[in-house]
């Protein structure tokens, strides 16, 4: 399988791109091995690396977010990591771990060593390819949630949030983020650019944000554009831009992200 990937990088000249063409090639082979052990009976995917998977969102993503379908569900999540771990070093790569289990959210880095500096991408051995992947084990209440087949890389039978509630969920990380990041802000651009994308599911948003502290107003159909507007204004831009145009296919898409845009589309 790394001939495969040696393949996929063989006419790719930027090497920014192309270590984020790496990263998605693994994600994919991560979603397989998960898919392969019927995780997705129970594991929904969500966040913006589903919408690059299952949509095409022109940016590249680095996390790999679940959560479960109902609360007190078993996540098997230490049987999962052992899974993939198992899976890549048959196929010959350095594979660390790093897990960290609370009783909420249940996370692990997933590390790929000496990978970029076989492939060419990096003068270090020890340069790791770094994959987060988390899992939600009590999720709010109210998502909808369906499988969809796709093809990247593999072919893969996904089970995730329905639009609307992908939509809540990126809601819910903009108003609920501690710190600005931009790949939130282009993923908004994105949903609002598309005028045939359905509405939030605002009664997961709401869940979503009770459940992490949310004392203001409740969020619903008629006021979560006001909401989100006020949000944006309190933006640092700068912060925004340098965030994302790591990740951008196309970088002349920075110019749109502006704040008169962004009040234009949510006013419309």
């Amino acid at each position: 399988m790394k001939d495969f990937l040696k393949q996929i990088l063989r006419e790719e000249q930027n090497k920014t791109r192309g270590r984020s063409k790496i990263r998605e090639y693994l994600q994919a082979r991560i979603l397989e091995v998960l898919q392969n052990n019927n995780y997705f009976n129970n594991w929904v995917f969500v966040g913006g690396t589903a919408l690059r998977f299952l949509f095409s969102i022109p940016r590249f993503s680095e996390d790999l977010d679940f959560s479960l379908l109902k609360p007190g569900m078993d996540a098997d999540f230490s049987k999962a990591l052992k899974k993939i771990e198992k899976c890549f070093e048959h196929e010959g790569y350095e594979i660390r771990l790093k897990a960290k289990e609370t009783k909420i959210v249940q996370s692990a880095f997933i590390q790929f060593r000496g990978l970029l500096y076989e492939l060419d991408y990096s003068p270090h051995h020890d340069e790791a390819v770094s994959i987060k992947i988390e899992i939600d084990t009590n999720p709010p209440l109210g998502a909808t949630s369906t499988f969809s087949i796709v093809r990247k890389y593999v072919t893969l039978n996904l089970h995730h949030h329905d639009k609307a509630s992908l939509f809540a969920g990126k809601l819910h990380a903009l108003l609920t983020r501690k710190y600005t990041k931009g790949r939130d802000v282009y993923d908004l651009f994105w949903y609002l650019t598309d005028r045939h994308w359905p509405a939030p599911n605002c009664e997961f948003l709401q869940n979503a944000l009770k459940q992490t502290g949310w004392n203001r107003d409740p969020v619903t159909d008629q006021n979560w554009k006001t909401i989100i507007s006020h949000k944006l204004k309190q933006l640092n831009w700068n912060t925004v831009i340098n965030d994302v145009k790591p990740f951008l296919e196309k970088s002349e898409e920075l110019n749109f992200l502006t704040p008169e845009n962004f009040e234009k589309m949510i006013t419309l």
